[in-house]
Protein backbone atom coordinates (compact mmCIF):
# COMPACT_ATOMS: atom_id res chain seq x y z
CA UNK A 1 0.00 0.00 0.00
CA UNK A 2 1.31 3.42 -0.96
CA UNK A 3 0.06 5.71 1.76
CA UNK A 4 1.02 8.82 -0.18
CA UNK A 5 -1.38 7.83 -2.98
CA UNK A 6 -4.32 6.65 -0.90
CA UNK A 7 -6.60 8.25 1.59
CA UNK A 8 -10.04 9.42 2.54
CA UNK A 9 -11.28 12.78 1.30
CA UNK A 10 -13.36 13.90 4.25
CA UNK A 11 -13.77 17.11 6.15
CA UNK A 12 -11.05 17.06 8.86
CA UNK A 13 -13.42 17.43 11.83
CA UNK A 14 -15.42 14.39 10.72
CA UNK A 15 -12.24 12.28 10.92
CA UNK A 16 -12.03 12.76 14.70
CA UNK A 17 -13.51 9.30 15.26
CA UNK A 18 -10.74 7.72 13.15
CA UNK A 19 -8.08 9.65 15.07
CA UNK A 20 -9.57 8.49 18.37
CA UNK A 21 -9.64 4.83 17.31
CA UNK A 22 -6.04 5.00 16.07
CA UNK A 23 -4.93 6.59 19.36
CA UNK A 24 -6.71 3.98 21.47
CA UNK A 25 -5.28 1.16 19.33
CA UNK A 26 -1.75 2.55 19.78
CA UNK A 27 -2.33 2.59 23.55
CA UNK A 28 -3.32 -1.10 23.50
CA UNK A 29 -6.94 -0.42 24.42
CA UNK A 30 -8.31 -3.15 22.17
CA UNK A 31 -7.31 -6.55 23.52
CA UNK A 32 -9.23 -8.66 21.01
CA UNK A 33 -9.64 -8.47 17.25
CA UNK A 34 -12.55 -6.19 16.41
CA UNK A 35 -14.31 -4.56 13.51
CA UNK A 36 -14.82 -0.85 14.07
CA UNK A 37 -16.94 1.43 11.89
CA UNK A 38 -16.35 5.17 11.81
CA UNK A 39 -18.91 7.29 10.00
CA UNK A 40 -17.30 10.22 8.21
CA UNK A 41 -20.08 12.68 7.53
CA UNK A 42 -18.27 15.62 6.00
CA UNK A 43 -16.93 15.80 2.43
CA UNK A 44 -13.37 17.06 1.92
CA UNK A 45 -14.55 20.05 -0.08
CA UNK A 46 -16.07 21.53 3.07
CA UNK A 47 -12.48 22.62 3.78
CA UNK A 48 -11.12 23.47 0.31
CA UNK A 49 -8.06 25.29 1.64
CA UNK A 50 -6.86 22.11 3.34
CA UNK A 51 -7.45 20.08 0.19
CA UNK A 52 -5.36 22.53 -1.83
CA UNK A 53 -2.62 22.63 0.83
CA UNK A 54 -2.04 18.86 0.80
CA UNK A 55 -2.42 18.32 -2.95
CA UNK A 56 0.46 18.27 -5.40
CA UNK A 57 0.70 21.30 -7.67
CA UNK A 58 -1.53 21.35 -10.73
CA UNK A 59 -0.04 20.34 -14.05
CA UNK A 60 -1.25 22.36 -17.03
CA UNK A 61 -1.30 20.53 -20.33
CA UNK A 62 -2.53 21.27 -23.83
CA UNK A 63 -6.02 19.95 -24.47
CA UNK A 64 -4.99 16.89 -26.46
CA UNK A 65 -4.67 13.20 -25.71
CA UNK A 66 -0.99 13.01 -26.71
CA UNK A 67 -0.03 15.50 -24.00
CA UNK A 68 -2.06 13.64 -21.38
CA UNK A 69 -0.68 10.24 -22.36
CA UNK A 70 2.84 11.67 -22.32
CA UNK A 71 2.39 13.14 -18.86
CA UNK A 72 1.09 9.80 -17.57
CA UNK A 73 4.13 8.07 -19.02
CA UNK A 74 2.07 5.63 -21.08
Amino acid sequence: MLASLEGVFCEPASAASVAGIRKKAAQGYFTEEATIVCVLTGHGLKDPNRAVAVSPPLIELPANSEAIVGELGL
